[in-house]
């Protein structure tokens, strides 16, 4: 699923860990952690919006499965990247 807003390629810009690099692990999970914010706050004003909140507990679930994995497989750079973040693990 395609990201469309303005602040993309400052996330991609602030977590990319090459030149070219778009679609590593802390960049996804920055971009998700990003869509997760806009629609926790959307959901606020909007609490019945049902589709809204199933989609938001995918991405919560998808986000948790990238971040199982780079806890595995990067340690070190797991515990930055949520620091970064300001997530609570």
């Amino acid at each position: 699923m395609a990201v469309k807003f303005e602040g993309k390629s400052e996330i991609i810009e602030e977590f990319r860990q090459g030149e070219s690099d778009t679609g590593s692990t802390p960049v996804q999970v920055a971009m998700l952690t990003h869509r997760i914010r806009h629609l926790t706050d959307h959901l606020k004003k909007f609490p019945k919006d049902h589709s809204t909140r199933r989609g938001l507990l995918r991405l919560v679930g998808r986000r948790s499965a990238l971040l199982r994995y780079y806890s595995k497989k990067h340690p070190k750079q797991y515990r930055a990247l949520i620091e970064k973040l300001g997530l609570r693990r």
